[in-house]
């Protein structure tokens, strides 16, 4: 992967290899410790959206709520992440459940790259079909 990120001014702008540009660390964008937050997130909800396959037409409610702890001393890095799986929908739950699992343990690379480094992850599943 290759990319750029500028400095603006007012806050930061980064643009992908393939071009796609998005603003970084001002007043209406997030910062880069909550960019990896929620790209871990993200990168588990597409696991879980892909993993049900033909069965996605049954979901209503596809979400994860994330709560995090950071250490109190610079570096602040991430020393726990818990998410919560909304799951709302005609889907076997405990398919679901398989496909977090399988997430966390050998789909979800900024997940894995997160919890090699020491943080450590919890999840639960909210589900209603």
């Amino acid at each position: 992967m290759q990319g750029m990120v500028r400095w603006k001014g007012d806050g930061y702008e980064g643009r992908t290899g393939g071009g796609k540009e998005f603003s970084i660390y001002d007043g209406s964008s997030p910062s880069p410790m909550e960019m990896v937050l929620h790209a871990h997130a993200a990168c588990s909800l597409i696991d879980v959206i892909g993993g049900l396959k033909e069965r996605r037409d049954g979901l209503r409610v596809a979400r994860i709520d994330i709560d995090s702890d950071r250490s109190e001393n610079s570096p602040r890095v991430f020393e726990k992440v818990h998410f919560v799986y909304v799951i709302r929908g005609d889907v076997p739950k405990a398919l679901v459940e398989r496909i977090i699992h399988r997430s966390h343990e050998s789909l979800c690379s900024v997940g894995i790259m997160l919890t090699r480094g020491g943080v450590n992850l919890t999840w639960e599943l909210d589900f209603e079909s």
